[in-house]
């Protein structure tokens, strides 16, 4: 069954490999980037060769004013590209990171961090509503700094965790359309984010990898399969839910690392 999925912030990095890990196992996709046109291009031809569909849009998560164009923009595309399809499942992935202490961010800091992280997801996910299908899904993305707490990652966390709060909302009020609404969390991935800290420190990265249960920091590959399994067929009980895919990353407390065990629950429906 032909299935469209629209991820924002696909330019680069997580997005990048959800789109193609997407293309291969059957997706048609719509992408999004906010400033670099060139990098999406290029996942959009990568795309091109896993022989799937994609189109790309430009789109600031941050400013919610664009919404309503962009969704008649979307459905344009589904009339013009898909023969008037609806939108299969909704990855709301764009974000940009901060490392400040609380003590230290700003107003400004934290308002855009609300702006992208928290209302973005938001009002596009109710923008796009009519252009999704019954039986679709949404995926909203947290962070393992949501559960664990680590200097400087206060404000960026505590926007991923009213995500995941909303996240739960939505998935009650969408269940009589049959959409179910997740939230994957990553713990430390090899990507560009945050200035590449994770991939280019060879320091920080064995200091992560030494704190996970599988011994490594993840891999963008390991996000975009967690995405295709999440948004399958295979998955259509489960709903509600926070995954994390972190490799179980351990967190300091007490000059201890605790494995905290992140609960999964599949087909509670949320109760």
């Amino acid at each position: 069954m032909q299935q469209i999925t629209l991820i924002t912030g696909a330019s680069r990095g997580l997005g990048r490999q959800m789109a193609l890990a997407l293309a291969a196992r059957g997706h048609d996709l719509i992408l999004t980037y906010q400033h670099n046109a060139s990098a999406a291009t290029d996942v959009q031809q990568q795309v091109f060769k896993l022989g799937r569909k994609a189109e790309i849009l430009q789109l600031d998560v941050a400013d919610s004013s664009r919404f309503a164009d962009f969704t008649h923009t979307v459905a344009k595309l589904l009339q013009q590209q898909w023969q008037g399809a609806s939108l299969n499942h909704l990855v709301n992935n764009a974000g940009t990171g901060l490392h400040q202490l609380l003590a230290e961010t700003t107003e400004t800091q934290f308002d855009e961090l609300y702006r992208i992280h928290l209302k973005g997801p938001m009002f596009l996910t109710q923008a796009l509503l009519p252009l999704l299908s019954d039986g679709g899904s949404v995926l909203n993305i947290s962070s393992g700094l949501a559960r664990f707490a680590i200097n400087g990652s206060g404000a960026y966390a505590a926007m991923k965790g009213a995500i995941e709060v909303l996240t739960r909302y939505w998935a009650k009020e969408l269940g009589p359309r049959q959409i179910r609404v997740n939230v994957l969390a990553p713990g430390a991935i090899e990507t560009d984010f945050s200035g590449g800290v994770v991939r280019d420190n060879p320091e920080m990265n064995r200091y992560i990898a030494a704190q996970t249960a599988l011994g490594r920091v993840g891999l963008p590959e390991d996000i975009g399969n967690a995405v295709a399994l999440l948004l399958s067929e295979e998955a259509h009980w489960i709903t509600a839910q926070r995954i994390e895919a972190s490799g179980a990353c351990l967190s300091e407390n007490s000059e201890k690392y605790l494995w905290v065990a992140t609960e999964i629950t599949v087909g509670n429906g949320l109760k």
